[in-house]
């Protein structure tokens, strides 16, 4: 497994099976020296001596061409996805021999890069040189997937169409090795919204952004023999940007039904009607329109509390602009940050009902979870959700607090309604959303696509008149 992280020091927070050999962890952020972290076999005499063997000249005649290559593929015109398929996996073998930083500090690498902001890269505006070393640290990082020294291996499997990708990339175009790709929220559209939020970022450093994770989004589709939405909404994107119809295959995400069971709510919080939500504390998951929502339950359940569960490190100025809209609101004794949860069971039977407030979402495990445990949950129509709560909960337009508000009061007012839908939630996930679901049909995939491959690897048989 390789796992890409934002910086060398990360922790496993789920206890592995006995079949993973091994986790190898990309760091892209915060490296000193990549090999040494990513591949610590090399040791120290093999870093000094590929630095000593990537000199000014090999950088010029191995590896700026290719960067040369992959920088006209952003330009938006037409581009040759299987040559740039290509040139990753030559970018990958030049740096089993060749030294990361070493390479990204070189004049010829600035030359290239330089030249080719100069011819224009994108339509409108010049950039700065905070603009250009910018993007370029920005491929240094981003492209770090390309250091690991891949196995041979029988299959590949990308949870993303982004950098995590690569490797499933440079497998294919390397061995043809059969390449399986999951969305579960679309990657560009993601860095789209992601990119607009940012207030720092000028015009043009923006649209390299864009235009370099949508390059590599449509590479890996073009690379994976099946391209594997965890619900059928992706797929007007996918399309969208260049898939066949007929290369797309919907499986949903599962859960255990036994993990997450109905249990009554624990006494101990004053039996106030409760509305919990399993959810990082950032801009996509738009907190801010979850607590303008409270307010207006508020006003028909004045003893309403809702409460988060989710990391508070993601956005940490964004944590705070939320702390204020509470306080801003008069909401301090009615909406509670909880920081993580030891137990998502526990978690959502601390609530009568869960909410999701986001503005993009693939096929979110927290809506399959809720409804396992009974939860009816009122929620925002983004990603697939409808498709998993319709019939089952309450799907309101997102960036909507009175809708999502007036949605959670009803709820709480109306015993009845919730106990059946949660009821019928809970058949959904027993019919359609068992986690063995989920596994039996990546299984199946697998075991098709190893079978293709062996067959166009097997030699045909020779003719009788040729023998």
């Amino acid at each position: 497994m390789l796992a890409l992280t934002g910086s060398p020091v990360a922790d496993l927070r789920y206890t592995l099976p006995a079949n993973v050999r091994s986790v190898a962890q990309v760091p892209l952020w915060g490296m000193v020296e990549p090999a040494e972290h990513i591949d610590p076999r090399i040791g120290l005499i093999g870093i000094a001596r590929r630095r000593g063997g990537t000199t000014e000249e090999v950088v010029a005649r191995e590896f700026a061409p290719l960067l040369a290559t992959l920088l006209a593929g952003l330009d938006g015109n037409r581009v040759d996805l299987v040559e740039q398929g290509a040139v990753f996996a030559a970018m990958a073998d030049y740096f089993v021999v060749r030294d990361w930083g070493t390479t990204w500090k070189a004049y010829p690498t600035w030359e290239v890069f330089s030249a080719a902001t100069r011819r224009g890269l994108f339509a409108g505006g010049e950039p700065t040189v905070w603009d250009m070393t910018t993007a370029l640290r920005w491929l240094h990082s981003f492209l770090m997937p390309l250091t690991v020294p891949l196995p041979r291996t029988t299959l590949t499997h990308s949870t993303i169409a982004a950098f995590a990708a690569l490797p499933g990339i440079v497998a294919k175009a390397r061995w043809g090795t059969p390449f399986v790709l999951t969305e579960h929220g679309v990657a560009i559209r993601e860095r789209y919204l992601a990119v607009a939020a940012q207030q720092d970022l000028s015009p043009w450093a923006g649209r390299f952004l864009v235009a370099l994770s949508g390059l590599v989004g449509r590479v890996a589709y073009e690379h994976a023999d099946v391209v594997s939405p965890v619900a059928d909404y992706n797929r007007r994107w996918e399309e969208r940007q260049g898939v066949a119809p007929g290369k797309i295959r919907t499986i949903y995400n599962g859960v255990d039904p036994g993990l997450f069971a109905p249990r009554p709510r624990e006494a101990g919080d004053g039996r106030r009607p409760t509305v919990v939500a399993a959810a990082r504390i950032f801009a996509l998951k738009d907190i801010e329109t979850m607590i303008r929502a409270a307010a207006v339950t508020r006003e028909r359940v004045p003893d309403v509390r809702f409460l988060v569960y989710g990391s508070l490190d993601a956005d940490l100025v964004y944590v705070e602009r939320c702390r204020a809209l509470i306080t801003q609101l008069g909401l301090d004794e009615t909406f509670e940050f909880g920081g993580l949860h030891d137990s998502p069971v526990d978690l959502y039977n601390e609530g009568d009902i869960s909410i999701l407030s986001s503005i993009s979402e693939g096929f979110p495990y927290t809506v399959l979870e809720s409804m396992a445990c009974g939860r009816p949950v009122v929620a925002t129509d983004v990603g697939g959700v409808r498709e998993a709560l319709d019939g089952f909960g309450i799907i309101v337009p997102p960036r909507d607090p009175a809708a999502l508000g007036d949605a959670a009061a009803r709820l709480l007012l109306d015993h009845q309604l919730r106990s059946e839908l949660g009821r019928r939630a809970r058949e959904a996930v027993l019919a359609r959303y068992r986690v063995g679901h989920s596994i039996d049909a990546y299984r199946l995939l697998y075991e098709e696509l190893v079978a293709t491959a062996a067959d166009a690897t097997t030699p045909e048989p020779a003719d009788e008149a040729a023998a």
